[in-house]
């Protein structure tokens, strides 16, 4: 067989068995590459290249170290969507870098990043101006989400016929079925409240696949089996949402003061908690 029908050969056979190693790796694979992934197709990339060129190269040996590529990010990814903190360790976290519209320069030095490249990333968003910016972080995949400050969102019918606070972040408190405390505490509540209010909805934490608590305190739930149906906020839940958290946010604050200061909030915390007892039976009875 003349040498340019073998490299024809082994060209068409590392196509064919490209086209099957990336669609195992899945569609995630061709938008968004974390830093491993980018570095197995590069590697992957080259080793089929190699092959398909050099025929003095055993074909089976090639294909074998590019199984051997593929596997490994396969196995990384069934463990990842088991396991936070391992995917935490691979795929790295998010870095905020505008937080209650200031810039965070410590946090740009980590990254390596300059204010001109943020500018950058802020106008590529359609952001012009940095003072519209509420929030912002630089995702572990390298992209730039962006917040804008309440009055320079575009304006909903909610916030024509409704008066309208200042929106901060919303909150990831549970993630692959697990609580997350630090958020939680950013939020002002506690695990407590969290269980409480999801099994009102009917449901347990081992049903909640993602939860988010936004700033005005309405909790948002996205669970593992999606024929459930997911309950509708009304205004009796949102006032009992709100009550709650004052009492939390009362008992937080009687926790981190002392002396006279934490008897008044611990004081005020026991009121709004015996509104609750004589409310809640009347928030919570069906309509």
């Amino acid at each position: 067989m003349s040498e340019w029908m073998q490299i024809a050969i082994r060209s068409v056979s590392l196509i064919a068995g490209l086209f099957v190693i990336t669609k195992l790796l899945g569609k995630k694979q061709l938008s968004k590459l974390s830093f491993f992934e980018y570095i197995v197709g590069i590697t992957v990339g080259d080793i089929a290249g190699t092959l398909s060129m050099d025929i003095e190269l055993n074909i089976i040996n090639g294909m074998t170290s590019i199984l051997v590529w593929t596997m490994v990010p396969l196995i990384i990814a069934q463990i990842s969507l088991k396991s936070k903190g391992f995917r935490n360790f691979v795929e790295g976290n998010s870095t905020i870098f505008i937080q209650d519209g200031r810039v965070l320069e410590k946090n740009l030095r980590k990254e390596k990043y300059t204010i001109d490249e943020l500018l950058e990333q802020l106008r590529k968003k359609d952001v012009f101006r940095l003072a519209d910016v509420e929030f912002a972080t630089l995702e572990a995949n390298g992209d730039l989400s962006v917040l804008l400050k309440t009055e320079k969102q575009p304006v909903t019918v909610e916030q024509l016929f409704t008066k309208y606070t200042r929106e901060k972040e919303p909150q990831t408190v549970i993630m692959d079925g697990e609580i997350l405390d630090e958020p939680l505490q950013k939020s002002g509540y506690t695990r407590q409240w969290l269980k409480t209010t999801i099994e009102q909805k009917g449901y347990g934490i081992s049903d909640v696949f993602l939860a988010q608590i936004d700033s005005k305190g309405e909790l948002f739930l996205d669970l593992y089996d999606d024929q459930l149906p997911l309950p509708e906020v009304k205004d009796a839940q949102l006032l009992l949402i709100s009550l709650k958290k004052c009492e939390a946010e009362l008992e937080w604050l009687s926790l981190n003061f002392k002396g006279e200061r934490s008897f008044v909030f611990e004081k005020q915390a026991r009121k709004v908690r015996n509104i609750l007892k004589t409310l809640t039976p009347f928030l919570t009875q069906p309509e």
